[in-house]
């Protein structure tokens, strides 16, 4: 306000539009503002001086404006402007002190209504309690709020966001709200994570919609807030995630210790900052823990733990058992099956008397929710979850979160509490229906490994086996059955005996395998039709001579054997496969070579090549690289059979491993005589000899008796030539053989018969006895077991 021909500055806010004039009783202008002559366009030299009335549209309207009481709010009239046109005008009269004048002031209609509607607008905000409404100014200073957010999270004016919440929340916050007074570009429905700094922490999601406001010149002034508690929600979503990870990410092992662990990460930090997995030590080795906890000793074992941060120093760790029993809280919750939540001064009341409370209740831990693992009735253990300092405490919400996951993960600890249960029964019949590892013959030592499959797969129906022949032969047997499991391992049992017994009629390696075909063929016949796609095998068969020299090979479908020399020179036999057994339709076929003291002969199952990424040839010259590597170095057989089944596989895996040894140079002894009673005495004194050389002296009475009577049959009923030949090794063997292929047969001979006691003769006085036939012939034998001291 100035005096007639002169103006103040005007202000920068709604003021600025305020026209203002002073009137005196007379009604005439005394002064006019800078204001006033730009809404109406005259200026104070026009209008000073003059009545008031003129600058009115409407007769009268300034006697009834100035005796009547005008409310703060002001009252419509209108102006004539200089050009002619009404103005329409929000005015009020105000009396002067110490004067008979009176201050007219007049704001556009339009700017009065914008005007009340903005107080009326940020008055409904301000007095707002569902959300927040905050005004800031430049510096992002609160300049004004309705309210502070809740407890913990106070906003008074004159605050910045890092005065009430953690430096990372506000960080970012902050960097919003600044970018947009810099852009003008508004902030809608941000959501916004904070932390309050007071004690207890708290957290918050908040729902942020920022817009800058600026002054009549369009500069920015500040910032206006609008916050909207999404905390509920948030949490409500969280829950919901931890439940679809729990879902997923819970059971995907038949491992209790590996599920256990799955829990932990599931849980931590999402809903803990540190949780623990106790199982009942019966859980560990598959067995049945109670059927309900009944008060009775519990062993629990720390099977996995997790913390934010890392284990918190003097936790217990997984792999420990607990100091003692279950205490009264996981009494109760075992007994009511139930999730029970208590803060830290209830828990160290409760376990004044433990040994070592520290071992369970971790550093800075607030609250502890417990929750049992039970599953069709029995108790498996429980999951202790820890709120640390800075974590709010457990709500309601939380209760229904864990008892939900604890309830899906105690189903899939049970699974692989019964898969260890079930899978130890599997490897136990394999492990039983398998010789032993070792056998030890005059010319051959072997070391058989088996390894059940890797990463919690069921065994299947790989076997191996050594057995001794008569006349110092071995057979070596390696066999994978199809498929995996129990029923796997029952038909491995089944093939493994009739092997045995086809070994004892001595049959060479491709009758075998033709025998073991048919035998597997009815097999497949007998199971169900769905089943009978799944029988089957495949099988290699090696027969070892020491006095010859030479193993013979037989493959139905199986990997090739390696051979590797002192040198380390390993050579892969090219056997040529039949087809698996079970298939028919093809004869097998077999492949001989020779062998000498200080080879080994390795054959395998598949198992033993891994997961070859390239074919199976490659595979399997890498194993014998292996072996060969192995031989040269010097390595026992022993170590190098368990190095070569260290390495855990996808499948299960037999390994059969041979040493060769040297018979003595005289170990073995034989003639031919021709088919003459006369020679019989011939024989006997050619053995009686070999005896004394040999110095088994004590047997000759014995050996002449078998000589005697097995040459005698021979001339009588076979002819000639007659062979026979001494072993020594371990046993004594006697053997005969003849042009003829009839078989030998036992009779027990009448009181008046005069023969057919030779062949009993021969069974009594020997330890056993058998037959086997050649390409020619047949060769009938008897052994006699030595002394060690004796064994040459």
């Amino acid at each position: 306000m100035s005096t007639c021909g002169s103006h103040d500055s005007a202000d920068d806010d709604v003021l600025t539009d305020v026209a203002a004039a002073v009137i005196d009783d007379r009604g005439t202008v005394e002064r006019w503002s800078r204001a006033a002559s730009k809404l109406l366009g005259l200026s104070a030299t026009e209008v000073c001086g003059k009545p008031v009335e003129q600058v009115f549209a409407d007769e009268g309207e300034w006697d009834e404006l100035s005796s009547t009481d005008v409310s703060a709010g002001g009252r419509t009239s209108h102006l004539r402007h200089a050009d002619g046109h009404r103005i329409a005008v929000r005015c009020r009269v105000l009396p002067l002190e110490q004067t008979t004048c009176r201050l007219l002031l007049a704001l556009p209609a339009h700017r009065a209504e914008d005007a009340e509607q903005g107080a009326s607008l940020l008055r409904a905000l301000l007095a707002q309690d569902r959300f927040w409404i905050v005004l800031r100014d430049s510096d992002t200073y609160v300049v004004r709020t309705n309210r502070t957010l809740d407890d913990g999270l106070l906003m008074p004016p004159g605050t910045r966001l890092a005065d009430v919440m953690e430096g990372p929340d506000a960080t970012t916050a902050e960097a919003r709200l600044k970018e947009v007074l810099r852009t003008g570009v508004p902030q809608v429905n941000v959501e916004q994570h904070v932390r309050s700094l007071a004690e207890p922490a708290r957290e918050w999601s908040l729902s942020v919609t920022a817009v800058r406001t600026t002054d009549r010149a369009g500069r920015p002034s500040g910032v206006a807030v609008l916050l909207t508690d999404a905390t509920e929600q948030w949490l409500a979503a969280r829950r919901l995630r931890l439940r679809h990870r729990a879902a997923v990410g819970i059971g995907g092992s038949l491992d209790v210790r590996q599920t256990a662990e799955e829990i932990t990460d599931v849980l931590v930090p999402d809903f803990a900052g540190y949780l623990a997995v106790d199982l009942a030590e019966a859980v560990l080795v598959g067995d049945d823990p109670p059927r309900a906890f009944s008060g009775a000793e519990l062993r629990l074992c720390r099977m996995a733990a997790r913390a934010v941060g890392g284990m918190p120093p003097g936790a217990l760790q997984p792999g420990q058992t607990l100091p003692s029993p279950p205490g009264r809280l996981e009494r109760d919750s075992f007994e009511e099956g139930r999730t029970i939540i208590v803060d830290r001064a209830t828990v160290e009341a409760r376990m004044i008397d433990a040994p070592a409370p520290g071992l369970v209740i971790p550093k800075g831990g607030r609250t502890m929710a417990l929750a049992p693992l039970c599953a069709r009735g029995r108790v498996l253990g429980c999951m202790t979850a820890w709120r640390t300092d800075h974590e709010e405490p457990y709500a309601p919400q939380d209760v229904d979160l864990l008892t939900e996951i604890a309830a899906h993960a105690a189903i899939s600890i049970d699974n692989a509490r019964r898969y260890v249960r079930e899978h130890r029964a599997a490897v136990a019949l394999q492990q039983r229906l398998l010789p032993t590892s070792s056998t030890r013959t005059a010319a051959v030592a072997t070391e058989g490994r088996y390894r059940p499959p890797a990463g919690g797969a069921e065994i299947g129906g790989d076997w191996f086996d050594a057995i001794p022949l008569p006349s110092l032969r071995v057979a070596m047997i390696v066999g994978d059955v199809v498929g995996h499991g129990l029923h796997a391992a029952a038909t491995m049992g089944r093939l493994r005996t009739a092997v045995q017994t086809l070994a004892d009629l001595e049959l060479p390696p491709d009758e075998l395998l033709t025998r073991l075909d048919e035998l597997v063929a009815r097999l497949a016949a007998e199971a169900s039709p769905t089943e009978r796609d799944v029988v089957g095998a495949t099988c290699l068969v090696a027969l070892y001579d020491p006095v010859s020299r030479q193993c013979t090979f037989a493959s139905a479908g199986h990997l090739p054997p390696i051979v590797a020399g002192p040198d380390g020179t390993a050579t892969i036999v090219p056997v040529r496969p039949g087809p698996p057994l079970g298939v028919g339709g093809l004869p097998f076929e077999t492949t001989t070579i020779n062998l000498t003291a200080g080879h080994w002969l390795a054959v395998y199952t598949d198992g033993l090549l891994g997961r070859p990424t390239d074919d199976i040839d490659a595979a399997v010259r890498r194993l014998a690289e292996r072996i060969g590597c192995l031989r040269r170095s010097g390595c026992p057989l022993e170590a190098a059979s368990k190095i070569l089944t260290g390495v855990p596989a996808a499948d299960d895996t037999a390994l059969l491993l041979a040493r060769i040894d040297a018979l003595p140079a005289d170990a073995a002894a034989q003639w031919e005589f021709p088919a003459d009673p006369a020679t019989v005495s011939d024989a006997r004194a050619a053995v009686v000899g070999t005896l004394e050389r040999w110095g088994l002296a004590h047997l000759d009475f014995t050996v002449e008796l078998i000589i005697s009577e097995l040459v005698t049959n021979a001339i009588r009923y076979a002819g000639g030539p007659v062979g026979v030949r001494l072993l020594r090794g371990g046993v004594l063997v006697c053997e005969v053989s003849d042009p003829s292929n009839t078989q030998p047969r036992l009779r027990r001979a009448a009181l008046s018969d005069e023969g057919n006691r030779g062949l009993f003769l021969v069974a009594q006085t020997s330890d056993r006895w058998g037959s086997r036939f050649g390409q020619s012939g047949k060769t009938i034998w008897a052994e006699l077991t030595l002394p060690k001291a004796e064994d040459g």
